[in-house]
């Protein structure tokens, strides 16, 4: 009968509306492990998770943040605005940090750097736009740098941003050389969706790896100095193990995401099928052992 009892408590668990903080344990969790596996000279930082807030309401914005997550990230210039502007989640998350992580025009320029708490833009992708915003943060005359990322197009699929692997180092060079206003915090991809991490390491997050050298032994950087920002919730393990310190995961904290559809989404997906094929196994348990108890 208690063999019952704990298989009904775990179906409850499973088919009920997951906690959002139970979700960034597990997550972290994973990160944790993830950490752990990865070759000794990699070790030297613990990867940051960016919790993907886009289409979210700001209420699980601080549900996440009473939670203790601490970096955020969206995709659209106007959300990632109204959110961050919001006087409730700037009364209640006032150490919030915002990750712009989707494609920006340089025209959006002044309405991404009017967001409260900008950690950093993700998604430099050419010289034109590194130059951009480094002249339009100058003029607004605050106090530090622009934090920003590289953008590089490993998979070479031309539905995605970023600069080819070939013009990376000019990438850097430049932001470098004559962005005064940004400070280079590290490289970003985001790989091809359909990778079968069962297959062997992700070819997308191997040459981020390799380009990563290419552009320290060129510019006589610290490989350390330089983060590389790759895996989101379908591999974000995988990403880590090849070297990633900072890591976009949505889905799997906040559930399925609404409107905005976009391509990755199909691979997020696979959390709701693994609750929904645990509910099943729990299920099936369940009927074996009352059958048994029945005879």
């Amino acid at each position: 009968m208690l063999q019952i009892v704990d298989i009904e408590r775990k179906m409850s668990t499973s088919s009920s509306h997951f906690s959002i903080a139970n979700q960034l344990l597990y997550v972290n969790d994973k990160i944790k492990a993830a950490s752990v596996k990865r070759p000794q000279h990699l070790q030297y930082s613990t990867p940051r998770l960016v919790a993907v807030s886009k289409t979210k309401g700001t209420d699980l914005i601080i549900e996440a943040y009473d939670a203790g997550q601490r970096h955020f990230g969206e995709n659209y210039v106007v959300e990632l605005h109204e959110k961050a502007n919001d006087i409730e989640i700037q009364d209640r998350c006032q150490d919030i940090q915002w990750h712009f992580i989707g494609h920006l025009q340089r025209n959006k320029i002044s309405k991404i750097l009017d967001v409260p708490n900008l950690f950093v833009i993700e998604t430099v992708d050419s010289e034109k736009l590194a130059k951009a915003l480094s002249d339009s943060w100058g003029k607004l005359k605050k106090s530090g740098h622009l934090q920003v990322m590289a953008q590089i197009n490993t998979s070479g699929e031309t539905s995605k941003s970023g600069c080819s692997p070939s013009e990376a180092v000019q990438l850097v060079k430049y932001i470098k050389e004559h962005c005064p206003h940004l400070q280079l915090l590290g490289l970003m991809t985001i790989g091809s969706f359909d990778h079968d991490i069962n297959s062997g390491p992700n070819p997308d997050f191997q040459a981020l790896f390799d380009i990563r050298k290419e552009v320290c032994q060129s510019l006589n950087i610290l490989e350390k100095d330089l983060e590389l920002s790759m895996g989101m919730s379908a591999d974000f393990e995988h990403a880590i193990e090849m070297g990633s310190t900072n890591v976009r995961v949505g889905s799997t904290i906040f559930g399925e995401r609404r409107g905005h559809q976009e391509k990755g989404t199909a691979s997020d997906q696979s959390v709701q099928t693994d609750q929904n094929r645990e509910t099943n196994d729990v299920q099936s348990s369940l009927n074996k052992i009352e059958s048994l108890a029945l005879t």
